[in-house]
């Protein structure tokens, strides 16, 4: 957003309901895809500290404090837009996210998966299945990596995640040195449909890992999206 477009729309702010809430909520909206990021939360002052400097800020309603968001790790909102709900009490923030938007290092705050429709279910006709996997391939970690915390979480009996956690790291990471055997046993063989089956193996295997051993996958989503462009010598753009 331009200065001369932040300044147009100041004005603005007197439509607002900070007469009525001293805080509004605020949605921030990444522009290029629509993915919801965050929720915080603005006054008045962090609004217009907003449209100044062309950067999210918000109020802290636990340090009772103004925040940049991205001051200390980097990961700036560039604002592209505003926009307000009918009854002028919810603000919508378009931004260029830098990085992950979450401080736990996911893409999103919002990646604890409640409810999905269109999951495949058990059943389902595998033509019907492999159409609603591929329309929602975009939340196919976040979704994953969830129902390995839930396993985690509840142990329940028979179990496959839970088993694994239970025979500890060394158990795990022999798990995954098998898995890659398998992978590299597959390449070799030159068999298409081997390598995918062993490749989802050990993809399942390494995020079971990364739940035992307390790291998100969005913090490996970060590493690889932190090396795009870079000088780093396993640049994803490098192949």
């Amino acid at each position: 957003m331009s200065r001369d477009n932040r300044e147009k729309k100041t004005d603005k702010i007197e439509e607002i309901a900070f007469e009525k809430h001293e805080l509004i909520p605020a949605v921030v909206q990444d522009v290029e895809n629509g993915e919801v990021l965050m929720l915080a939360y603005m006054n008045r002052q962090s609004l217009e500290k907003t449209l100044e400097t062309g950067l999210t800020w918000f109020w802290s309603r636990s340090r009772q404090k103004y925040w940049q968001k991205g001051e200390s790790s980097g990961h700036i909102q560039e604002v592209k837009a505003i926009h307000y709900d009918c009854d002028a009490d919810t603000l919508l923030i378009q931004v260029k996210q830098t990085g992950p938007a979450c401080h736990t290092g996911e893409r999103t705050c919002f990646f604890n998966l409640l409810f999905q429709e269109g999951w495949p279910e058990e059943g389902l006709p595998e033509e019907k299945k492999s159409a609603a996997i591929s329309e929602h391939e975009h939340e196919l970690l976040p979704w994953l990596t969830e129902l390995i915390r839930e396993r985690a979480r509840s142990q329940p009996e028979g179990s496959y995640v839970a088993s694994l956690l239970q025979e500890g790291k060394d158990g795990m990471l022999k798990k995954v040195v098998e898995e890659a055997a398998e992978v590299v046993i597959a390449s070799k063989n030159d068999s298409r449909e081997e390598l995918v089956y062993e490749t989802a193996d050990l993809l399942f295997h390494l995020l079971v890992l990364l739940e035992a051993s307390g790291v998100r996958s969005g913090e490996v989503v970060s590493e690889l999206i932190s090396r795009k462009g870079g000088n780093h010598a396993k640049d994803v753009d490098s192949g």
